[in-house]
């Protein structure tokens, strides 16, 4: 074929064609619903109860089109033990103030997807004592410096959430909403209790229940359907309920719990079941807590269970219980899961510090 300037012209008839075959593409294209790489919707986060995202809208008289299926991205989940945000008994917040709790962390949480922690106390002014060995009253004027280290979800389903009664509890719940947060595990019924808080992620729908298993010798910290409380107790049917019905409405589910027996390093039997039985029910990653140690991580059907994360945002009460460490989740887009532990220590009194 000529390529200098004075080449042969195409007949006429050649670009007929050319126009003929552009157009019908053209017009495929548009009736198949073609899309580019260049397309690809944005994930919005959000939180049970958060006004969701406004409809696309269509053409008035035509149906609406089917909706392509979202591309997902990958995930990065973290998770902690317990975190006590009560002045009177971690000292180093009178000296350092609320954001000595996360500055050993090198930003870790505002870097990640979304980050669960296991709030231990009752963030409220109201209420009075209930009998028990220790009753933690957290300040509400910590849970922002918690929010602004990257925390999206404070679990209350715990030993300590119901210290000051219920009207202490449910003004938790309110004051850990106010800071921007999402609790979970407790609330003005077992229903609210029960309920998951929800996040749309990189194209992710995910779910995070709150449980609660330890509450002797105070069993009246459960919620009912008429009274305050944390969720479920000892009702384990109760819990796997749960987890199916987020497991219905979710990509993801993620579960803490509060369970197992403080000191021990590793988890009992009933604790294996139960997490394998959560795993089964649909639940992807369960975060664990209470026995004040850290425990080991299991890998079940493909899915982590940290069965104690010990303690985070707590006293240097002693060597073992300041060894600690964060948990790290990574989600493939193609939804492949794998978790991991990353070393941590509480070198001062409420002070992790990444290893």
């Amino acid at each position: 074929m000529s390529s200098g300037r004075h080449a042969q012209r195409p007949a006429a008839s050649f670009w007929l064609l050319v126009v003929c075959v552009a157009l019908v593409a053209g017009t495929l294209f548009v009736v198949l619903g073609g899309r580019g790489d260049g397309d690809r919707p944005r994930a919005v986060g959000s939180s049970e109860g958060a006004t969701p995202a406004e409809p696309s809208s269509t053409t008035a008289g035509s149906d609406p089109p089917s909706p392509a299926p979202e591309r997902r991205g990958g995930l990065v989940l973290h998770g902690t033990g317990d975190v006590n945000l009560d002045p009177t008994y971690i000292s180093s917040f009178a000296s350092q103030g609320y954001d000595y709790a996360w500055s050993g962390l090198d930003g870790l949480f505002r870097r990640d997807d979304l980050t669960v922690v296991n709030l231990e106390c009752a963030v409220s002014d109201r209420g009075s004592a209930i009998p028990k060995e220790f009753n933690f009253r957290g300040d509400p004027d910590a849970l922002p410096a918690m929010h602004d280290a990257g925390v999206e979800v404070a679990n209350l389903g715990n030993n300590h959430s119901y210290d000051f009664g219920p009207d202490a509890l449910v003004d938790t719940v309110r004051n850990v909403r106010r800071a921007g947060m999402a609790p979970v595990g407790a609330g003005a019924s077992s229903d609210e209790a029960l309920a998951p808080a929800m996040f749309d992620l990189e194209g992710w729908r995910v779910a995070v229940v709150g449980l609660d298993q330890v509450v002797d010798p105070f069993p009246e910290a459960v919620a009912t359907a008429t009274k305050p409380g944390t969720a479920a107790g000892h009702d384990t049917d109760l819990m796997i309920d749960a987890i199916r019905a987020a497991a219905d409405r979710a990509d993801l589910v993620v579960v803490m719990i509060h369970w197992g027996v403080e000191l021990d390093t590793q988890p009992r039997a009933e604790q294996v079941d139960l997490g394998h039985r959560m795993i089964d029910a649909g639940a992807d990653v369960i975060f664990g807590g209470h026995s004040h140690r850290l425990q080991p991580m299991e890998t079940y059907r493909g899915r982590p269970i940290f069965y104690s994360l010990g303690n985070f945002v707590w006293p240097t009460l002693s060597y073992e219980g300041s060894v600690t460490a964060i948990a790290e989740v990574r989600v493939r887009p193609g939804g492949g899961i794998r978790g991991r532990l990353l070393p941590a220590f509480i070198d001062a009194p409420g002070h992790a510090v990444l290893r």
